[in-house]
């Protein structure tokens, strides 16, 4: 069957982004032809700076090579400029006559650099920079003249300076305003900046109004006059004074165009036969100049293009990072802030850092920081996801302690780590090798890098300082996820949330179900989206909904966690970490039975039989279940421990009596499956021995009752856990902690351990649900004793039904 063709128009960034995005989506859908100006395929504008510089070659910034439009059957048409639009007959003209017809047109035709309206604007030696053929004249210009002024103290024109000063040309800097990047800094970071420059050996003329550019003997650019009639010597302008959406094309086509061409949601122009991304567009009343909004426009045009036709884009919010080395700055949002915001700011002069922060409400809105800018990344996270800061607005400028420096020693300066430094422990990736991928292969996201360096990919604990390498190496065009609307992965663009409301709404019961409903893009789905799915379906529907044991990982499949060497081990369940003599009995029995080679006790107050084959593990699970030990779930994202002190019932200092709480909360939550697995403990007293304040959940007596804290973790990364409430008897514990973790395995999203989720919801949000709602707390304690109901040991229901899944799986793996 004949393709619909799909015409672009421009083969810059966002033009070729779009078309990633679709192949990614619906690589046979269209029959694709590719328009642009320029005589080089697709390369990366923002590493300009860098090839002026010298700090980078023109070759390595390629984006997508002639090879790869011929793998995908894409037409290209190089140094072809498209100067007609024919809408009735649904074809394009460029001016060669090369002409192509569309049934869907694409328009990403960017946006040219402004030229001051003054005499002498169009002498030699008088240029804008916009694409790689400016750059080369630059270059040409520093080999062969001394004298550069650059018009404009915004991005481009500072990183024009910058890399002209490199090349050895003494540089000036013109300004109209009374402050360097006055749109993007505050007057104090701007004049922070502008002394970093000097040093470097630039000059600067702020708030000085250009008026005539005047020639020389030769014909060339001489000298610039300004307002007040004095002049420098220039024998090379660089006008960097703002860009103009290229609007010309589809203005004589008829679309509707103000300061851009106009574009809805969908990314669609007045003719819905006509899309347009990139700089050429107006959104909302917003053009854009960065390249992060071009990428956010191509993954909805993408969608839309490829008639998914669920994805909308509501406008971005962006940020600012100077590329030229040394300078480290960032800001993001409203850094200016308004009569009702409130401002924390930090400064230390001679340490040449300067931080404000934004804050209006339970939000940070805008930030700045000069200086030191390893926090960026996160502040623009809490900016774009709209996160109640509340919680953490007493510490909020001692920045985010998790990003980047988890098991690093501290390290946390992505920007001064050596590249032989290893980022992801897990994978063994380096610095230096996160950065080789991101350049060789043009990589702009999180994504991105996990899939060709496998960096972040595992535990997490590095995601951080793989964000802040990637904002280092990119500058302005990295642009953190907003985690809120992520896609739970390749198979579909449908977020957690989204697809969890589904599943609840349209009562969905198998993955089968799910995936048909929801249009899933492959057939059988991926390692990550099948787990997610299975939880989502049994803890929505529990009874009713079918379990997929297929699509649990690998421990959980086998009841038993899987060691290096391949063996296994074997935990049996410590009801509050108390045993006796005879569950130890049997345990001493069964490890000399099977050769166990080695025992070991555990942080949570078991004792591990590690090193067991797989064969023997139905045998084992038979032996201890004779001695009344079952499953202690220690390979599964379920309730793990509930660690205890000897409490009231043997310690001179406690108040309460931890250990039979501890075995009422474990027999109460055994068998409870949850997003990610979860520990629970009870200290008898303040002194608390069993480390409650680290726990997903941890109980405290104290003398009128128990406090209840939540949300804590002991694992790569320390977390402390918050104070929920206080009540006054152990039937209120169980109620409440039932009612958390039930609220927690109905809203956390797969993986999602509490201190992130309580993180994601804050933690008034949870109070309002548990505490104060009698109603709504009594209605998830309920809806949690339901679905444990009838609850079997998996080990024992192995052995006595030769547990089919398990024979499975011990033949094929």
């Amino acid at each position: 069957m004949k393709k619909p063709r799909l015409v672009v128009v421009g083969n810059g960034m966002a033009g070729c982004r779009t078309l990633e995005e679709l192949l990614k989506l619906a690589p046979d859908r269209y029959d694709i032809t590719v328009f642009g100006a320029e005589p080089h395929p697709n390369y990366n504008r923002i590493l300009l700076s860098s090839v002026l510089a010298g700090e980078t070659l023109f070759d390595e910034t390629i984006l997508n090579d002639p090879n790869w439009y011929e793998t995908h059957g894409i037409r290209l048409h190089l140094g072809k400029r498209v100067v007609e639009i024919d809408r009735i007959a649904q074809r394009v003209v460029a001016e060669d006559g090369t002409s192509a017809e569309y049934d869907r047109l694409l328009l990403a035709t960017g946006s040219s650099p402004a030229i001051l309206p003054v005499p002498g604007n169009d002498l030699p030696g008088v240029i804008c920079w916009r694409d790689i053929a400016d750059t080369e004249a630059m270059i040409e210009a520093s080999r062969n003249y001394r004298h550069a002024v650059v018009i404009g103290g915004g991005l481009l024109g500072l990183e024009a300076a910058n890399g002209l000063a490199l090349r050895g040309m003494t540089v000036t800097v013109v300004h109209i305003g009374a402050w360097l990047l006055e749109r993007q800094l505050d007057r104090y970071a701007g004049e922070l900046l502008q002394k970093s420059l000097e040093a470097k050996g630039l000059r600067f003329m702020l708030q000085t109004e250009t008026r005539a550019l005047h020639p020389g003997p030769d014909g060339r650019v001489h000298s610039v006059e300004f307002a007040d009639g004095s002049r420098v010597e220039a024998d090379l302008v660089v006008m960097a004074v703002g860009i103009r959406p290229n609007i010309e094309l589809a203005q004589r086509a008829g679309l509707y165009c103000r300061r851009g061409i106009v574009v809805n949601d969908t990314l669609q122009t007045y003719d819905p036969k006509i899309y347009a991304v990139g700089e050429c567009v107006e959104h909302r009343g917003v053009t854009y100049g960065l390249v992060a909004p071009l990428f956010e426009q191509a993954k909805v045009c993408a969608n839309h293009l490829a008639e998914f036709g669920i994805a909308r884009y509501t406008g971005s919010v962006t940020s600012t990072k100077l590329k030229v080395t040394g300078i480290d700055l960032f800001s993001a949002g409203n850094f200016m802030g308004s009569p009702q915001s409130d401002f924390i700011t930090f400064t230390d002069p001679s340490a040449g850092v300067y931080k404000k922060l934004v804050i209006e409400g339970d939000h940070l809105v805008g930030a700045v920081l000069y200086g030191d800018t390893v926090d960026g990344a996160w502040y623009f996270q809490l900016i774009k996801d709209r996160q109640k800061i509340t919680e953490i607005r007493h510490q909020l400028m001692f920045g985010p302690h998790h990003l980047g420096n988890t098991g690093h020693s501290g390290e946390n300066r992505a920007a001064a780590m050596p590249d032989d430094a290893e980022v992801c422990g897990c994978n063994g990736v380096t610095k230096g090798a996160i950065v080789a991928a991101i350049k060789a292969h043009g990589l702009f996201t999180l994504e991105d890098v996990r899939k060709h360096t496998k960096a972040s990919s595992s535990c997490g604990s590095c995601t951080g300082l793989v964000e802040q390498i990637l904002a280092n190496v990119l500058g302005s065009v990295y642009q953190p996820s907003n985690t809120r609307e992520k896609p739970i992965c390749d198979c579909t663009e449908l977020t957690h949330a989204e697809v969890r409301q589904a599943i609840r709404e349209q009562k969905l019961l198998s993955i089968p179900q799910v995936m048909e409903t929801l249009g899933w893009r492959t057939p059988d789905g991926c390692a990550t989206c099948r787990p997610a799915l299975n939880y989502y379906l049994i803890s929505t529907w529990p009874h009713e909904a079918q379990d997929d044991p297929q699509s649990r990982f690998i421990n959980e499949r086998a009841h038993a966690n899987i060691q290096k060497d391949g063996t296994f081990s074997v935990v049996p369940r410590m009801w509050g970490g108390l045993t006796n003599p005879t569950e130890l009995r049997a345990i001493a029995d069964v490890a000399e039975k099977f050769r166990v080679p080695t025992i070991k006790l555990t942080g949570g107050q078991r004792i591990d039989l590690l090193g067991v084959k797989k064969s023997d593990l139905p045998k084992i699970w038979a032996e201890l279940g004779k001695a009344g030990l079952v499953s202690g779930h220690a390979y599964g994202k379920s309730l793990r421990t509930v660690k205890t002190c000897v409490g009231a019932e043997h310690c001179r200092f406690g108040t309460q009596k931890s250990m039979g709480l501890g075995i009422r909360l474990e027999k109460a939550l055994f068998g409870m499956w949850s997003p990610h697995k979860v520990k629970l403990a009870v200290s008898g007293c303040p002194r608390n021995c069993a480390e409650s304040g680290i726990k997903d959940v941890g109980i405290i007596g104290v003398d009128s009752g128990f406090e209840i804290y939540i949300g804590g973790n002991g694992g790569i990364k320390t977390e402390v856990a918050q104070f929920l409430c206080k009540v006054n008897s152990e039937e209120e514990v169980i109620e409440y902690v039932g009612a958390f973790l039930q609220l927690y395995r109905e809203e956390g999203f797969y993986l999602e351990r509490t201190c992130h989720y309580l993180a994601r919801v804050g933690l008034d949000y949870v109070k309002a649900q548990i505490v104060d709602n009698p109603e709504k707390r009594q209605a998830l304690y309920e809806r949690l004793l339901y679905s444990l109901q009838g609850v079997e040991d998996p080990w024992q229901k192995a052995v006595a039904t030769q547990d089919r899944e398990y024979a499975i799986m011990e033949m094929t793996e």
